[in-house]
């Protein structure tokens, strides 16, 4: 196996075969990331010496920094412009609502085991040099080595062991699972075997194949599944009691220690609060921070360099302003020039106003691509849990979901709410993505008032009251309550609701508070709920996909314990079997085989409805700032967009 391989693994998500097979480079390409023996191997360059910051360059002639070349790691990762080598220097201005909106900043920056490539293809090298396996059963994981945190302090497989024996098995944090930790074990985690082999190599042990388990690693849940374990012993009670760790936490206001540790040392949002948190980001937290403005300096130890051996990122600093809300207030920040590169917050309803102030502002305006399949999709609830038993049975009709899809008026939607953007679309998967149906997408995705009509007849539903209302058996109008999380679907929901209701269906449509629409949904109780169709790799089944048989995939995910069990013979127990084959499947030509039944099972059901997708994401980007690319596809748990626009590498010309 060559050492060029690395870490690029095929996944098949945009175009190719899926495979945990990995394969070997074959040439150097912009926004991607290799190892330095790889680099120089591929394009027959060296890179001799290494260049830095001024700022850290003062610092290291003043002795208070080692020279850089004493800060970078043994093979330090090569990062290719996607257009040139950039400068240094800069500051980048952002607006966040605080702590709390933690994926503004760390979908900015965030470092992983491995980080996939722009097509979502290969993986690339981050802490991880190299991934190795020959069966799918073990894989050899080695940590580059002189890998340092923003301490300087060295990165071994200590750091790993802490994470995992201290806080997943030993029992600091245990059952303490929320968005603080993210996912405190990565599911694909459950019943592996890991093994320290020395300083900075451990083993992955599964016990049945588990090809797709390079393709999890790139996963948003596996970047933090290392602590800096020199500083995290200090807070932990098996090294320093309970006693001392308790008095901190009261000290800071929390009542459970628990949650004060998440917050300020081992969760995955502990670096936006904790400015001495050492880090492997390209930028840190600074003690200058306040409430309303959060700065992020430079990182001297940061361990990617680009192709002219400058270590790596150029600008120098990140201000966070920090706001109440994304409202009207942050637009005319927008299209004031007060932002230099943000996607987040950007509402799809701003883009003509701010396109039109681009000269004003001196930005020009992003528009992103996306995986979504639909940016409003209804999920029909396959396990209400609601006193009503005869809702129960409806929901469960084919024949209804079907209805109500032919009932919506997709072009109107994509005109009225997306001006023309994305697509008219059924809910299922993108063009590009492994899976891809074409007549998924098209499936009851015409707009055929009659044909709706004539299908809800023919389940019983054919008698209405004096204002054109359908009736059920027992006299009372057929109504539909959708739960969604306001703001952002609102106007296509109430296009959708219109639509409905013109054959019959009268609809409520239910804002929820964010934790209580998981709350209800995790227990079963909404007959239909609404959300984005779109974000990880298997969009359908994978361990996103419980909102439309939300007790059937706690049953499945909670290894067929929990929940609720499908019915004896139910589709769902074939579904279920399917992708555990997948999972476990080596043959990538089998596989794919495999993700075609269940495409087909989604298809011929319907559990899910959608109008428009792959509406582009709007942002803004100073018209000064270079090495910003105009390509990227959006995709949270994948690329952790905007993390794949390399922003270590924007720099600005003057």
């Amino acid at each position: 196996m060559s050492r060029l391989l690395v870490l690029l693994v095929v996944l098949g998500l945009l175009s190719v075969g899926l495979s945990a097979e990995l394969i070997g480079l074959k040439a150097v390409k912009p926004g991607e990331y290799y190892n330095l023996t790889d680099y120089e191997a591929l394009t027959g360059k060296k890179i001799t010496e290494f260049h830095e910051s001024p700022m850290l360059s003062e610092l290291a002639k003043q002795g208070k920094l080692p020279p850089v070349e004493q800060r970078l790691p043994k093979n330090p990762v090569v990062l290719v412009p996607w257009e040139k080598p950039g400068k240094y220097g800069g500051i980048m201005r952002r607006v966040w609502l605080g702590p709390s909106d933690f994926w503004n900043i760390g979908r900015l920056m965030m470092e992983g085991l491995v980080l996939a490539d722009n097509t979502g293809a290969a993986y690339l090298p981050c802490i991880l040099e190299s991934l190795q396996t020959e069966d799918n059963k073990v894989f050899v994981a080695k940590i580059r080595e002189g890998l340092k945190w923003s301490d300087g302090v060295e990165v071994t497989t200590e750091d790993f062991r802490c994470w995992y024996e201290d806080l997943v098995l030993g029992g600091a944090l245990k059952g303490l699972v929320g968005a603080g930790i993210g996912t405190l074990v990565p599911p694909t985690l459950v019943g592996c075997k890991i093994e320290i082999v020395d300083k900075y190599t451990l083993k992955f042990i599964f016990e049945k194949p588990n090809p797709l388990f390079p393709m999890y690693l790139t996963d948003i849940v596996y970047s933090n599944v290392m602590v800096p374990a020199h500083y995290v012993k200090n807070f932990l009670p098996k090294y320093v009691g309970e006693e001392k760790i308790q008095k901190l936490a009261k000290e800071a206001g929390y009542t459970d220690w628990t949650q004060y540790l998440v917050d300020y040392y081992v969760g995955v949002t502990a670096f936006v609060r904790n400015p001495d948190l050492p880090v492997l980001l390209p930028w840190k937290l600074s003690k200058e921070s306040t409430d309303e403005l959060a700065i992020f300096e430079r990182n001297p130890y940061y361990f990617k360099v680009d192709t002219e051996g400058n270590q790596l990122p150029y600008i120098d600093k990140i201000y966070e302003y920090r706001m109440q809300s994304y409202d009207e207030t942050f637009l005319l920040k927008l299209i004031s020039g007060e932002v230099d590169f943000q996607l987040r917050g950007i509402k799809f309803d701003w883009y003509t106003v701010l396109a039109a102030n681009e000269d004003k502002g001196h930005y020009k305006v992003l528009l992103t691509k996306t995986t979504r399949g639909a940016e409003t999709a209804l999920f029909f609830n396959q396990n209400y849990q609601g006193d009503d038993e005869y809702m129960r049975e409806l929901l469960r009709n084919v024949k209804f979901r079907q209805a109500l899809s032919l009932a919506i008026n997709r072009e109107e939607i994509w005109q009225l709410v997306y001006s023309g953007f994305g697509k008219p679309r059924q809910a299922s998967l993108v063009e590009g993505l492994q899976g891809y149906d074409p007549e998924w997408e098209k499936a009851y995705a015409e707009y055929d008032p009659d044909r709706a009509n004539k299908l809800l007849d023919e389940i019983g539903l054919d008698k209405r009251d004096s204002e054109g209302w359908r009736l059920r058996p027992d006299g009372k109008r057929v109504e539909i309550v959708i739960e969604f999380v306001p703001p952002g679907t609102d106007k296509e929901l109430e296009l959708m609701k219109s639509h409905i209701e013109k054959v019959g269906v009268k609809v409520l449509l239910q804002p929820r508070e964010r934790s209580l629409y998981f709350a209800r949904l995790n227990s079963g109780q909404p007959q239909v709920v609404a959300w984005v169709f779109g974000g990880p790799f298997f969009l359908c089944i994978d361990l996103k996909g419980g909102k439309w048989a939300p007790l059937y995939y706690q049953w499945y995910a909670g290894g067929k314990k929990g929940g609720v069990a499908p019915e004896e013979g139910s589709v769902y127990w074939r579904l279920y079997e399917l992708w555990d084959q997948v999972t476990t499947e080596v043959d990538p030509e089998r596989r794919e085989m495999l993700i075609k039944e269940i495409v087909n099972i989604f298809k011929e059901n319907l559990w899910f409805i959608g109008a428009v997708g792959q509406v582009p994401i709007p942002g803004v980007v100073n018209e000064k700032m270079q090495n910003v690319p105009r390509h990227c596809l959006w995709n949270f748990n994948l690329f952790k967009t905007p993390r794949n626009f390399r922003p270590e590498q924007f720099y600005y010309e003057e």
